[in-house]
């Protein structure tokens, strides 16, 4: 299904990571954000390219059952992506984003996700040049940065990449793109205003958000944060 995807007008998009949602009672987490959210972003883990495990094909599956109208950015983690990706294409993600690092085939693997109708993201490990990828950054509609060591939840933000952001812009904008950039990793209520500032579309945020007692008010009052600030 080809859902629309836009910024709509919004300084931002915010994409809650499930992998600070209550593994048990995902749903009541999910309702938790009072559909005041963006996106919905899944972390896929192998244990191997990441010293983590987390979720896989299946629930993306159902969560596209579940709610048919979410846009579903299904990030991978793993090792090599050309061995995973067939069940997540069928699964019916809006983004499928593969790691720069994982693979030397990175425009083939690209090439196989846009062929199946899945919009591609190209994902750049904190100490990943983009220069790494000017090569296939125009089959890409995302190029999502990390701004953590990925792996695990709950780590602090490295300020250093943001200087990626700025050449992904600059490279956007010269070569007269239209991907999406997305930053994931210690983005919260103290940092999101310089990570728009810097030129982010759509910030990830786990524990920040899913952390708090009302999810649903704290993406409200982060967003409402970003918008006052960038009238300043």
């Amino acid at each position: 299904m080809a859902r629309q995807i836009s910024l709509d007008g919004r300084t931002f998009l915010v994409a809650p990571s499930l992998l600070s949602a209550d593994q048990l009672n995902m749903a009541e987490s999910i309702a938790s954000l009072g559909k005041k959210h963006d996106w919905l972003h899944v972390d896929v883990m192998d244990g191997h390219f990441v010293p983590n495990l987390s979720y896989g094909s299946s629930l993306v599956r159902a969560l596209r059952k579940r709610y048919p109208e979410e846009i579903l950015d299904v990030h991978l983690m793993v090792q090599p992506p050309e061995d995973f990706i067939e069940p997540f294409i069928d699964s019916d993600p809006d983004f499928l984003t593969v790691h720069a690092e994982a693979t030397p085939h990175i425009h083939r693997v690209l090439g196989r996700i846009k062929e199946r109708g899945i919009r591609p993201g190209v994902v750049l490990n904190p100490g990943t040049p983009v220069e790494s990828i000017l090569p296939v950054i125009h089959m890409v509609d995302m190029v999502l940065v990390m701004s953590v060591n990925p792996g695990f939840g709950g780590q602090s933000f490295l300020p250093e990449v943001t200087s990626k952001v700025v050449d992904l812009c600059r490279v956007r904008a010269a070569r007269g793109l239209s991907f999406l950039v997305e930053m994931d990793g210690g983005i919260g209520p103290s940092n999101v205003l310089d990570v728009v500032r810097c030129g982010v579309d759509v910030v990830v945020m786990g524990s920040a958000v899913f952390g708090t007692e009302d999810p649903g008010r704290t993406v409200e009052d982060i967003r409402k944060k970003v918008v006052e600030g960038s009238l300043k």
